[in-house]
C-alpha cells in the first residue's frame, strides 16, 4: 500500500497504527508522543488520504469510513499535526499549494449577498447547540485567561474587560459592534461604561436573540442591533469593535474594510479589531473547514492586515498578541459539547456531531501547534488619541473588577 510508505517516511513524532481496508495493520512510530489507532473501511482512502488528507481525513471520520480504534480523535489530529511539516515537500506539492494561494480570492470572494449566506451556514443553527459548549452570555471567540484553570465563563468576561479598557470608554459615547454576535460584549460595554452601542450582524438567528436580550435588560434605548453588513453602514462612531468577524471578511475586502473603520471612526476615535491569525505568513484555509465549517473564511497573517490599516491612514497604536488563549478556550469547548452530545445528536445527527467534534478539535491543536493566534490590534486616527504607555488598560481594568463576584452581579 502506497499510503503505508508515505506513512513510514513521515511520521517521525508519535506512534500512528493504520488497520487498512483489507485489515492489513501498519504501525508507523518515531520519538515519543501522542498515539492513535485507526481502521480504514473504505479501500477508497488509500488513494484518497495521499491525495487531499486535510480534506478526506476529516470526511473519513464523519462519513464513519475512518474510526478510531485506539485513543481518541483529539490524539489522532494530534499525531498528524505533529507530522505535518514532514509530509513531503515535493513539486507537485508545491504547485497545489501555489494553486491554493491563488484560489483563495475565488473562495473569499464576498460580495454582501454571499457573506450574509455564508453567515447563515454557520450561524443560523439551532439556539439551542451554542448553548449547549458556550458560556452563558454566549462569547463564540477567544476568552482571555487571566490565570491558569480560570473558569469559561470568568474567562470571557475577563476579555470583554480587556477590550473596554484597550476602547477607553467614556459615558455618553458612541460604539459600533461589527460582528456583535449574540449581543454580549455591546450589553456589556453599554451596562458597565455607560455608552451608546449598535451592533451589526449577518445571522437571523443572532438578531433576534441580541435584540431581545438588550430589551430583557432594559437597556433597548441604548443598545440596538441590526441584520447589516459593515458595508451598508453610515455614520461616525466614537469607538469601533470587531471581535471575531475579520475572519469572514476575506483578502478581497481587506481594502474595503479599513476604509470603512476610518470613514465610520469620529477624528478622536478609537477602533480595535480581535481576530485569528497565523504566525508564518500567508497561508490558504483548510479545505475542509472552508467546505463544512466556514465557508469564505481566512485567517489572516499579521503582514496581510497592516498594510491596509496603513493605506487607510490609520495609526496601529497598540497590538497584543494572544497565543494559547484560544486553545484553552475551545478546549473547555469541546468539553462541554461531549458533555452535551447526545442532546446534539437529538438536535441533528451522529453525522453533524463528528463533523463538530473535527472542527473543535482541529482548531484547539491549531492553536497549539499550528501557527494560529489571535491578534488585538488597536488603531486611530490621530496620533496622540491613546496615552504613551500601555498603563491605562491596568489602570481601567482595577476600575472595573472582573473575576466571579463581578460576573454574579451582572
Amino acid at each position: 500500500m502506497l499510503l503505508a510508505s508515505v506513512l513510514a517516511r513521515v511520521v517521525r513524532i508519535g506512534r500512528l497504527t493504520v488497520v487498512d481496508a483489507v485489515g492489513r495493520r501498519h504501525v508507523f512510530e518515531g520519538a515519543p508522543g501522542p498515539a492513535a489507532s485507526v481502521r480504514l473501511r473504505d479501500p477508497a482512502l488509500h488513494w484518497k488520504l495521499l491525495v487531499r488528507p486535510r480534506l478526506f481525513v476529516p470526511e473519513a471520520y464523519m462519513a464513519g469510513t475512518l474510526t478510531i480504534e485506539e485513543g481518541s480523535l483529539y490524539d489522532l489530529i494530534d499525531v498528524l499535526e505533529a507530522n505535518d511539516a514532514a509530509l513531503p515537500d515535493g513539486p507537485a506539492l508545491r504547485l497545489a499549494h501555489a494553486a491554493g494561494r491563488l484560489a483563495r480570492r475565488l473562495h473569499q470572494y464576498n460580495p454582501i449577498g454571499r457573506a450574509r449566506r455564508n453567515a447563515a451556514h454557520h450561524y443560523d443553527l439551532s439556539d439551542e447547540l451554542y448553548a449547549c459548549f458556550l458560556d452563558r452570555d454566549r462569547q463564540y471567540s477567544c476568552a482571555y485567561f487571566r490565570t491558569p484553570g480560570a473558569d469559561l465563563d470568568t474567562a470571557q468576561f475577563d476579555k470583554k474587560r480587556h477590550i473596554g479598557a484597550k476602547l477607553m470608554l467614556r459615558p455618553g459615547q458612541r460604539v459600533l459592534d461589527i460582528g456583535s454576535g449574540w449581543g454580549g460584549l455591546a450589553l456589556y460595554l453599554a451596562r458597565e461604561c455607560g455608552v451608546d452601542v449598535t451592533g451589526l450582524t449577518l445571522s437571523a438567528e443572532q438578531h433576534v436573540l441580541a435584540n431581545r436580550r438588550a430589551a430583557e435588560a432594559g437597556l433597548a434605548d441604548r443598545v440596538r442591533f441590526h441584520l447589516r453588513d459593515y458595508r451598508e453602514e453610515e455614520g461616525q462612531y466614537d469607538r469601533i469593535v470587531s471581535v471575531g468577524m475579520f475572519e469572514h471578511v476575506g483578502v478581497n475586502q481587506y481594502a474595503a474594510f479599513f476604509r470603512a473603520l476610518r470613514q465610520l471612526l469620529a477624528p478622536d476615535g478609537i477602533a480595535l479589531l480581535h481576530a485569528i491569525g497565523r504566525m508564518d505568513g500567508p497561508g490558504t484555509t483548510n479545505p475542509w473547514l472552508r467546505k463544512y465549517i466556514f465557508p469564505g473564511g481566512y485567517s489572516p497573517a499579521l503582514s496581510e492586515v497592516v498594510p491596509h490599516a496603513e493605506r487607510a491612514r490609520l495609526w496601529i497604536t497598540d497590538i497584543e498578541i494572544l497565543r494559547l488563549h484560544y486553545a484553552e478556550t475551545l478546549r473547555a469547548w469541546r468539553r462541554r459539547f461531549a458533555e452535551n452530545r447526545e442532546h446534539i445528536r437529538q438536535l441533528y445527527d451522529e453525522r453533524f456531531c463528528r463533523m463538530w467534534e473535527m472542527y473543535l478539535v482541529g482548531s484547539e491543536i491549531a492553536f497549539r501547534r499550528g501557527g494560529h493566534l489571535v491578534m488585538q490590534v488597536q488603531m486611530a486616527k490621530s496620533v496622540d488619541t491613546v496615552p504613551l504607555t500601555r498603563d491605562y488598560i491596568a489602570d481601567w481594568e482595577a476600575r472595573h473588577p472582573g473575576g466571579t463576584a463581578a460576573i454574579a452581579a451582572k
